[in-house]
């Protein structure tokens, strides 16, 4: 499984302290079939613990999700700023799954090369491709 972030979630996850590992154990509890809130057209919405504490006051991710392929954590929000993302956004999500998920390994590393992405490392260590 290879998980990305996009540059705004990058900025959200490190201003708000959330750490690639982390990131990771949310992606292995989907795996696993814990999903929150499945959107369909490959978007779901999982909640992310704040440090010390639960998930339930803590932040939500909405990721492009394939199971077994890949996860693009594409957007991040704290629960306490807003319940959840709304239709329209909801649809855009969609439309940007297909885009990414349609995208060539080679157009993948392009992205990832010029900073629109960073993968993921089991070491917690940012590096691009």
């Amino acid at each position: 499984m290879r998980i990305f972030k996009n540059k705004w979630f990058a900025k959200f996850a490190k201003r708000e302290g959330i750490t690639d590992i982390k990131l990771r154990e949310v992606i292995a509890d989907v795996e696993r079939g814990k999903i929150d809130v499945n959107y369909g057209g490959d978007v779901i919405k999982q909640r992310i613990a704040r440090v010390n504490e639960g998930k339930s006051g803590g932040y939500r991710s909405v990721i492009l999700y394939q199971k077994n392929n890949k996860a693009f954590f594409v957007y991040g929000f704290a629960k306490s700023e807003r319940e959840n993302i709304d239709e329209d956004e909801e649809r855009e999500f969609k439309e940007l799954a297909k885009l990414t998920f349609s995208l060539s390994d080679d157009n993948l590393a392009k992205l990832i090369q010029q900073g629109a992405y960073t993968e993921l490392k089991d070491d917690d260590q940012e590096e691009n491709l």
